[in-house]
């Protein structure tokens, strides 16, 4: 086929020519004739012949008027007809070719619509273009067709675009969008022509309900969730949104997941900042400072810029800056759609800035394609828009590549040239590969992989990556960290050059004090007492009021507290609620922290601890007859006789040999070794003693009944002495047992009673003040009354002769001071009580408000005996007792020895006799021996003249066979010497 028609065209072209050229030279001549050039000649043919129709302007003329003529030579070297033949020839082939080769590609019509005079805009189209010519070059079935459609960021426009290029253009897929209402209408569109839409603007966290809309960037919920992960990291208790109104309206669902999600870290939002849409403003510049100056009366200094144009922005920053909300402790979060395009504006713009946080998309700019794409884009951009000045690359630019490749990789996959648009949209959805933005794969219409983040901090006229955040390892140093390492310290330049973290809150500078309630009706003045002096400095005070002026000395050395005091009449609960509502911003006094008042305010740090306490009326300890045993325990006296026992045994066993009064039967020793070791607890001992062992175990055993005797008679003495007071009452099982009516105080309290100790209802009564409880007992209407630990103490003060304060182990939160939900305030007042606490001025306050008297202090009531126990003795104990034993193994030893020696030396052969005879022989010998006692029983050795006293040893009888022999053995004589006395 493609022979027939290179046939039929040169054989065409060569008629043409032949006739063309008889034409010329069969011409009359005249003499006025103009001669055409060659050059205009063979433009002419060309042009008709391209076409592939010849066309004579003029039947009956050879000759075609030109503005500059040229008369032809009057000999030619080579005849013009023929040379025109062979040209003719040429380029009719040559377009006969290229029309086989374009029959051999098929077209496909693409439609593009964006902001084209926007710098989004701009950068889309460039890299649309880059997109489809490097497909164009390695394509050998498809040849693209591109149409650009200008929406100038209208909806309405974008649509007629859209059903233009679909009808009319044909265009068989449409990629663009700059903004979600864009992409809302022209998914409508595409959805009723069922042509496959590719969006390239940030789509709504609502899921999408276009079944042919694909998107090519990640929805807003990833950068909501990095933002709330930025303010939980730096505690910023209260956020400040702006954001721009959309013409047509935006998605509240944004605002909505915001809120959502900074409530999940402990923060809320104080206001919310709606600037009009910049193309509605006749002056931008003044609206936008109006209503930034409406901020400086808000706390927040944490400013979140949710949704803005690059416009509105710049207008936003430089009067921030210029009317100080750019100060220190102030924080800026800028979301995608600003930090993306920083690098077009100019260095003005930028130091505007300055501090601001951003958050931008992550990809990779080291690889081989970004770098090729770099390079081209740079040089496209510079050729087609010279007047922009910074021609690099951003995320948008990086989409609308990524998103013309995904189709052209679509167009690849279909396996012959004809193209459905059903199945067209099925191999774009089922693309899978690496893209310039990240891996370009599909779920449900949407991007599946996983969004990471870099964190920049715009410092001077540029800007740096600080970390990065990802949904699955949160804030991180690098891509590869695990999240878990602290991100930003030191590495953040913040606004106002601060260089530490920010507080993100700051006093309002409208000059409006903070409106402080303080309750009136207190049931211990002590805590919070309200007076009418007219000196507002002097009409509140009590320990509450001293720990809040403490407290305020401390902030003010960071900050300006301005406050004012206002006097409550109604309950606690109400004036907790009118923090909730707004009315107050704060509540100073004796406040419990309860769960229930959690919810709706904020608590500081509690400056007095909490907890149940009984109070019972007190009844002296009468004088018992055995009140002579109290200063021991049970268990203390046991021991101590068990020890007096075992030290008399020992004694006994050391001295009966050898001190005579120690002799006598075995009952009268151990009546003497009794009565010595009895005498010893008052130092009235007689008896001397003859063994050093001995003198060993009494000087151990004197100075353990030193120790006791001086315990033991302090102790009684302050029982006899000092009254003791006891409580009448200590179980409150014994209370609701016997139907016993008690006292209470605030709402709180009685619903303790009822539903946590199930006390009946009927038989509580409510006490409001020290007094009113002190006559309830009097008159005998309550037997017990149930107070918190700080209104115990008081009353405990006041009354402490009377009554008793009995803990229970019940603790409650505390009392603490209220501010209102998410009050960055409170954070730093709580840091001021731990202050104080830790340097000890709290606790001078307390001593100045809770310090008893003298007379408390003498009947200062408890329920733990004051008896001493064992453990206070033990090691005494020990000691005596080790004592002991140590010399009565010693004697033993001693004593076992003269007992061999004695064997030895008499003529009875142990090895001929039992076990029983031997045990008893040395029974015998122990026990018995004659004793001779001089005037004096010498302890060592002396001179000649000393005394001395000879123990004889026993004489043991022997038997032999067939008589009895007895025998006394030699006397043994035991020389003891002792110091001689002056008689």
């Amino acid at each position: 086929m493609f022979t027939l028609k290179l046939s039929l065209s040169l054989s065409l072209s060569l008629s043409l020519s032949l006739s063309l050229s008889l034409s010329l030279s069969l011409s009359p001549i005249h003499s006025n004739r103009q001669y055409i050039t060659c050059r205009q000649y063979f433009t002419w043919m060309f042009i008709h012949v391209s076409d592939n129709i010849l066309v004579q302007k003029k039947k009956h003329s050879a000759y075609i008027n030109v503005d500059t003529p040229l008369r032809m030579p009057p000999k030619p070297g080579f005849p013009i007809p023929i040379l025109v033949s062979l040209v003719l020839i040429f380029f009719h082939g040559y377009a006969t070719l290229s029309k086989a080769d374009n029959d051999a590609f098929k077209t496909v019509h693409i439609g593009a619509i964006m902001d084209t005079e926007s710098r989004i805009g701009k950068e889309m189209k460039t890299a649309i273009k880059i997109s489809a010519q490097n497909f164009s070059k390695r394509s050998k079935r498809f040849k693209l067709r591109l149409y650009f459609r200008n929406s100038s960021s209208d909806p309405l426009q974008a649509t007629f675009a859209a059903e233009e290029l679909i009808k009319k253009k044909g265009a068989q897929v449409v990629l663009g969008m700059q903004s979600w209402q864009e992409t809302a209408l022209v998914a409508q569109v595409g959805k009723k022509a069922q042509t496959p839409i590719l969006s390239f603007a940030t789509p709504a966290t609502t899921p999408p309900r276009w079944p042919f809309l694909l998107q090519m960037a990640t929805n807003e919920t990833a950068q909501i969730n990095c933002i709330a992960s930025i303010i939980s990291f730096f505690h910023w208790r209260k956020v400040i949104v702006i954001y721009e109104e959309e013409p047509y309206g935006g998605d509240p669902a944004t605002l909505s997941h915001l809120l959502e999600a900074i409530h999940k870290v402990g923060s809320e939002l104080e206001y919310r900042l709606v600037l009009p849409s910049v193309s509605s403003l006749r002056d931008p510049q003044g609206v936008v400072r109006k209503e930034l100056l409406n901020l400086l009366s808000k706390q927040s200094r944490a400013f979140i810029l949710l949704r803005s144009s690059l416009p509105l922005a710049m207008h936003l920053f430089r009067e921030a800056k210029d009317i100080g909300v750019m100060g220190r402790d102030s924080v800026w979060i800028i979301t995608e759609s600003i930090a993306s395009l920083i690098h077009t504006v100019n260095s003005s713009v930028i130091s505007s800035m300055e501090g601001a946080l951003g958050i931008k998309s992550n990809y990779s700019e080291t690889n081989r394609v970004y770098q090729e794409f770099y390079v081209q884009f740079r040089r496209a951009f510079r050729s087609e828009y010279p007047e922009e000045d910074n021609s690099q690359p951003g995320v948008y630019a990086l989409r609308a590549y990524d998103g013309m490749t995904t189709i052209t990789n679509a167009l690849e996959d279909i396996p012959n040239n004809t193209i459905t648009l059903t199945e067209l949209f099925d191999k774009i959805l089922s693309s899978n590969f690496s893209g310039l933005g990240g891996q370009i794969c599909f779920e449900h219409g949407s991007l599946s992989h996983k969004q990471t983040f870099r964190i920049i901090n715009i410092i001077g006229k540029s800007y740096r990556d600080i970390g990065f955040w990802s949904s699955e390892t949160g804030l991180s140093k690098d891509k590869t960290s695990d999240g878990s390492i602290n991100v930003f310290p030191g590495m953040v330049h913040w606004p106002g050059d601060l260089w530490r973290f920010p507080k993100g809150w700051a006093m309002p500078t409208s000059g409006r004090p903070l409106r402080i309630g303080i309750p009136r009706r207190t049931s211990f003045q002590k805590l919070v007492k309200v007076t009418d002096d007219p000196n507002p400095t002097n009409r509140y005070e009590g320990f509450c009021i001293d720990v809040f002026d403490a407290v305020v000395k401390i902030l003010e050395e960071a900050y300006e507290f301005p406050y004012i005091f206002e006097a409550y009449s109604g309950s606690y609960d109400d004036l907790v609620n009118h923090v909730y509502n707004k009315s107050y911003d704060a509540v100073v006094g004796d406040v419990t922290i309860l769960a229930d008042r959690w919810d709706h305010v904020e608590f500081t740090q509690p400056f007095a601890e909490s907890g149940l306490t009984m109070i019972v009326p007190n009844k002296k300890d009468s004088q018992k007859a055995w009140m002579f045993v109290k200063p021991f325990t049970m268990e203390m006296w046991m021991v101590t006789f068990a020890v007096f026992i075992y030290t008399t045994l020992v004694v006994w066993f050391l001295e009966h040999r050898y001190n005579p009064d120690f002799g006598g039967p075995l009952r009268n020793q151990l009546v003497t070794a009794l009565s010595f070791t009895f005498s010893t607890l008052f130092f009235a001992h007689r008896e001397k003693l003859h063994n050093n062992f001995t003198r060993m175990v009494v000087v151990v055993w004197l100075f353990v009944v030193l120790i006791i005797n001086s315990s033991y008679t302090a102790s009684l003495a302050s029982m006899l002495t000092v009254q003791r007071l006891q409580p009448n009452v200590t179980d409150i099982e014994f209370l609701k047992r016997t139907n016993s009516v008690v006292g209470y105080g605030g709402l709180f309290m009685e619903n303790f009673l009822v539903n946590v100790l199930k006390f009946k209802s009927e038989n509580i009564r409510n006490g409001s003040g020290g007094d009113y409880f002190d006559d309830l007992f009097k008159n005998g209407s309550i037997l017990a009354a149930f107070m918190e630990l700080p209104y115990a103490n008081v009353f405990i003060n006041e009354y402490c002769t009377r009554y008793t304060a009995v803990p229970q182990n019940y603790r409650f939160g505390g009392l603490g001071f209220v501010f209102q939900k998410g009050s960055p305030i409170a954070m730093d007042v709580s840091k001021a009580i731990l202050t104080i606490s830790e340097n000890g001025q709290l606790k001078e306050i307390q001593e100045k408000w809770f310090s008893p008297s003298t007379k408390c202090l003498l009947a200062k009531t408890t329920l733990d005996t004051d008896n001493l126990s064992i453990g206070s003795f033990l090691g005494l104990y020990l000691i005596t007792v080790s004592t002991s034993t140590i010399c009565f193994l010693l004697f033993c030893f001693h004593l076992v020895k003269n007992f061999r020696q004695h064997l030895k030396e008499s003529d009875t052969t142990p090895g001929d006799e039992s076990v029983w005879i031997k045990a008893n022989r040395f029974v015998r010998y122990f026990h018995k021996g004659e004793i001779k006692t001089p005037g004096k029983a010498p302890t060592f050795p002396q001179e000649q003249g000393g005394d001395e006293w000879i123990l004889p040893l026993s004489v043991f009888e022997s038997t032999t066979s067939g008589s009895d022999a007895s025998r006394a053995s030699p006397s043994t004589e035991v020389e003891m010497a002792e110091t001689p006395h002056d008689n």
